[in-house]
């Protein structure tokens, strides 16, 4: 039976800002200066990605943030070179029983769940003993480059799209059991693609995610029916790198405590029904100097300025090699193929849906509204290092001067071969092939992290293998 989401009292320590977001507290990273939770709350959950793209969570009562924002939570680094199955594999420079971090809540990010009562949640930085930060940490990865960008005047805008199926629980249909592996999961009700006919017996349910988020400040640009059976897609608004990838992890988890509560189970791994559509989390972005926006009003291909042309050159170039961070496990290849509009070739096209880069020029007269779309990318993938490569590689192209090749028109599998652009990918062992030899990217991320990526996927590849297409999706669809 559903309850509707109660409504908790959020209580800000101090007025806000103008325009604001009631949600957001100050900053007290390492000062102890700890805001005033409501009376309500009891615990405070600080999550990590880790590079299985899994979120993973230390929890504290909230008498205790204060001690957590001074010292942080321990957490043991060998969740760094952690599968998907909450096995471990080891690299060159992490793995075994020994050593410690510390996780440090950004309390700038400390929000109040509207979706989960009494609980609070902040993103938390990883730290070595030493105060250092962690080399693997993907959040400080993605500081790191975004800093990069900010050097060089560019302020660059990140948004997500987030996909999900929603399915009847395991244990009243056997869907996905250890009984029967090839099990096919069943949405809670039927409806079409796009469909009132699916939105009205769910609308109770997406009206409680558009609540909650209201009141955790998150802005919501669209939530709607997407393709396959039980299958849904919101996206936010756009924002500054590391907020962007905070979003993704609260938009994620909001929608999964919302869905506890209805008794259904939420898959946002990148296969449900193979054979099917699966769940992407594409990324639109677009990159801003002195307030302007240079994906538009341009005399370059498609109105880009030829800053941006050069930065979106570059992550086309690297889509190969990106896969093994954006399309990280072996179940994104049943989803990345062609004619389904997940980005299955290594092209860009204006408004394009089966290219790997979409480029959306925006309303006419509003160049502020241009962005790209990177399609190629699903939820199995860490958001902090999606954001961070993607900017990694955008730079390299930056720094290079490099410019778009000719755009591709229509579908790209309905071309002649010798028009067809280059198939992307279609395994992880193939991206992470072409991962091994990113010098940019291995640059960008240092080897430490770099090194513990592709151990991370070789030993998901490993882990999997034999698997048949259901078996696979069965495995992975629940995890992320």
């Amino acid at each position: 039976m559903h309850t509707q989401s109660p409504q908790p009292r959020i209580a800000p320590a101090a007025p806000p800002a103008p325009g604001a977001p009631t949600h957001a507290f100050p900053a007290a990273q390492g000062t102890g200066q700890v805001p005033t939770l409501p009376p309500e709350v009891a615990g405070v959950a600080i999550t990590t990605v880790d590079t299985a793209g899994i979120t993973r969570v230390k929890a504290v009562p909230a008498a205790r943030l204060a001690r957590a924002g001074q010292d942080g939570v321990g957490l043991s680094p060998v969740f760094d070179v952690a599968l998907v199955d909450d096995s471990f594999t080891s690299s060159t420079y992490i793995g075994g029983p020994e050593g410690d971090l510390r996780v440090v809540p950004d309390l700038s990010g400390l929000t109040v769940l509207a979706g989960q009562p009494g609980w609070a949640w902040a993103p938390g930085d990883r730290y070595e003993q030493s105060g250092a930060p962690a080399a693997a940490c993907h959040r400080s990865f993605l500081r790191r480059v975004t800093a990069r960008a900010e050097a060089a005047g560019l302020s660059p805008l990140m948004g997500f799209e987030t996909e999900w199926i929603v399915t009847l629980p395991t244990d009243e249909t056997g869907s996905g059991g250890s009984a029967d592996a090839e099990a096919e999961p069943r949405p809670p009700a039927p409806g079409g693609a796009y469909g009132m006919t699916r939105l009205a017996p769910h609308g109770d349910y997406l009206r409680d995610i558009l609540v909650a988020l209201e009141r955790q400040g998150v802005e919501v640009l669209q939530i709607h029916p997407e393709y396959s059976p039980g299958q849904f897609e919101l996206s936010v608004a756009p924002a500054a790198p590391v907020r962007a990838a905070d979003l993704v992890v609260l938009v994620q988890e909001t929608i999964r405590a919302v869905t506890v509560r209805y008794g259904w189970e939420t898959n946002f791994g990148p296969s449900v029904l193979a054979g099917q559509v699966g769940n992407g989390r594409h990324l639109h972005l677009s990159l801003w100097r002195d307030g302007v926006n240079l994906c538009g009003g341009g005399e370059g291909p498609s109105g880009l300025r030829p800053e941006a042309e050069s930065f979106l050159a570059g992550i086309l170039g690297e889509l190969p090699a990106l896969l093994a961070i954006g399309a990280p496990s072996p179940a994104s290849y049943l989803r990345l193929a062609p004619s389904r509009w997940t980005g299955a070739f290594q092209c860009w096209g204006p408004e394009n849906r089966e290219a790997a880069l979409r480029l959306i020029p925006g309303a006419p007269g509003r160049a502020e509204t241009a962005n790209a779309e990177v399609k190629c990318l699903d939820a199995a993938a860490s958001p902090y290092l999606v954001a961070g490569a993607v900017l990694a590689a955008g730079l390299g192209g930056l720094e290079r001067g490099e410019r778009l090749p000719a755009a591709t028109a229509g579908d790209p599998a309905d071309l002649g071969e010798e028009q067809r652009p280059a198939r992307l990918p279609s395994s992880l062992t193939e991206a992470v092939a072409r991962f091994q030899q990113s010098e940019v990217l291995r640059a960008a991320l240092g080897d430490p992290l770099f090194e513990a990526i592709v151990e991370v996927r070789e030993a998901e590849t490993a882990l999997f293998a034999g698997y048949s297409p259901q078996a696979l999706a069965n495995a992975t669809r629940r995890a992320y």
